[in-house]
């Protein structure tokens, strides 16, 4: 069935050619859209994705909506106490001024000792590698209009970004006389265990508080279903092509049939060539997609994992599949004698 499949494929190679061209175009957007999927996920929310799975906690009254969340001093003691891994912390958004006064717009990140975040003593600052791009340096001083003092850049992190802007690590003592505040807005529970009730406090998973912050779901939605109907529309030409060969080739099956070649057979055929043009078109896609990463703007975030290569092309292999599963179906309607009597077209 394989040299069958092959001498069908080196007969009719323009049309082969030509799904596999639009095949090979339709992957190589889709990986590409989920690149920059993957790279606005990171550049949006990379502070919370890089904490391993765990617990979240706000206030119940803060209504999903954790910069409305304070979290009682007494019930983070506890917690802090209790928990040895726990951590308390608060993202808020800011500005910072250079010494030329040009102000910057960073995610102040404060919390409690841990090593889920970094530590800084008062008076310092750690900042997103990003800034270091834009010409801030270590050791320069910056300052802030709600602050007595001044900040000194001990260092920089990397991909540490919030709500697509950059995090700047100061002191719990500072952060609470930048905003004038006394509680912390969120409690962090590494671990898979499930979360100690606390009737005042609301318990999120990793996914779950991503899925609070603002534009996260609505940005990541709204890709991923352009993702997902391109794989949708990648079934639909293989069932639309095979559908078109497969009448086209009637007389030809009928023959088949009658000197003894089973219908199963004809599937093998039909699923060869499938999987031929669509391995060929993902080989070509990826690589050209590796490319796109490589040559594209610093400034755009494009982040393409191994794992969603994998996970793609197995769908695409899926999907291929059944979209040409579904138009052989008329291959075991197919009667030899009047298949023969109709003739080839």
């Amino acid at each position: 069935m394989m040299r069958l499949a092959w001498k069908e494929m080196k007969k009719n190679k323009v049309r082969f050619l030509i799904l596999g061209s639009i095949i090979f175009l339709v992957s190589l957007l889709t990986f590409i859209i989920s690149g920059l999927a993957n790279g606005l996920s990171q550049d949006n929310a990379a502070l919370i994705k890089d904490l391993p799975n765990g617990q979240f906690f706000m206030t119940k009254d803060s209504d999903q909506t954790f910069n409305l969340s304070r979290i009682d001093s007494h019930t983070q003691e506890t917690m802090l106490n209790r928990q040895k891994d726990a951590v308390a912390f608060s993202i808020q958004m800011g500005f910072l001024n250079d010494s030329t006064d040009k102000q910057r717009s960073v995610a102040f990140v404060a919390s409690t000792n841990s090593k889920w975040f970094a530590n800084v003593n008062r008076g310092e600052i750690l900042l997103d590698r990003s800034l270091e791009n834009e010409g801030v340096k270590i050791g320069d001083t910056l300052t802030n209009n709600q602050f007595s003092g001044k900040f000194i850049v001990k260092g920089f992190v990397e991909q540490k970004k919030f709500s697509h802007t950059p995090v700047a690590y100061i002191n719990m003592e500072d952060y609470q006389e930048i905003y004038r505040v006394e509680e912390m807005q969120l409690l962090f529970l590494p671990g898979e265990e499930a979360p100690q009730e606390l009737t005042a406090l609301q318990s999120f998973s990793k996914k779950e508080f991503l899925n609070t912050i603002p534009s996260y779901s609505a940005e990541q939605m709204s890709l991923n279903m352009i993702v997902w109907f391109l794989v949708v529309i990648s079934g639909m030409l293989f069932a639309i092509f095979f559908y078109m060969m497969n009448v086209q080739k009637m007389g030809l099956y009928g023959i088949l049939k009658a000197i003894g070649i089973k219908t199963g057979k004809l599937f093998k055929m039909m699923w060869t060539q499938m999987i031929f043009i669509t391995v060929i078109a993902l080989i070509m896609s990826i690589s050209f997609s590796q490319v796109f990463g490589k040559i594209a703007p610093q400034g755009m975030p494009f982040s393409l994992t191994f794992e969603t290569i994998v996970q793609l092309s197995v769908v695409f292999l899926i999907i291929g599949f059944i979209g040409a599963t579904l138009s052989g179906l008329q291959i075991k309607k197919v009667e030899p004698l009047q298949a023969i009597q109709q003739g080839e077209v």
